[in-house]
């Protein structure tokens, strides 16, 4: 494994849970995960802060969609931003990024992708709709794919937008 991407001194802090034992068969998950994250702040300019990610199962994320979404069924990232700071009153809080282990190895497997570096485009695009982009329209859908592939090049990692994988949706528009 290549070293980490160095990081800005306003690398936010970046709490990982891996709740499901399922990740345990991916034992680079969570440093992908947080280089990802390190990554997409620095290229976005947002400074310190904090998120939280959950590493979980489709079980887990069918219940948050259906809970959160209305859509009875598992998806592969959720994204829920925050609005304000912490209580310490002094940090900033994006939100919580979920993302489950199924749904994201059966992509893989359907899209013949790598596992890691899918996982590091769920956590960018997740990490994007943290600080306010999304993809309702085309435009917006442009320049978030632009800026996810400039962040997976910075990363080192292939651009998830030069095949043409149309068929391929996030599960927290």
């Amino acid at each position: 494994m290549k070293p980490a991407p160095k990081r800005h001194a306003s690398t936010p802090q970046i709490d990982i849970q891996a709740q499901s034992p399922l990740w345990s068969a991916q034992p680079s998950a969570e440093e992908i995960v947080r280089d990802a994250v390190a990554v997409a702040a620095d290229v976005l300019s947002t400074g310190d802060g904090e998120v939280s990610i959950l590493l979980t199962d489709d079980s887990t994320i069918a219940q948050l969609n259906r809970d959160w979404r209305e859509m009875d069924k598992p998806t592969n990232v959720l994204s829920f931003p925050a609005s304000g700071h912490n209580a310490d009153g002094n940090t900033l809080f994006f939100g919580d990024i979920v993302i489950a282990f199924e749904t994201l190895k059966r992509e893989c497997d359907d899209e013949n992708r790598q596992f890691l570096h899918h996982l590091a485009h769920l956590a960018v695009h997740g990490f994007l709709h943290l600080v306010g982009y999304d993809h309702q329209t085309d435009a917006q859908a442009e320049e978030m794919e632009g800026l996810e592939s400039k962040i997976m090049t910075r990363m080192d990692m292939p651009d998830p937008y030069l095949d043409d994988h149309a068929g391929r949706s996030f599960g927290d528009a």
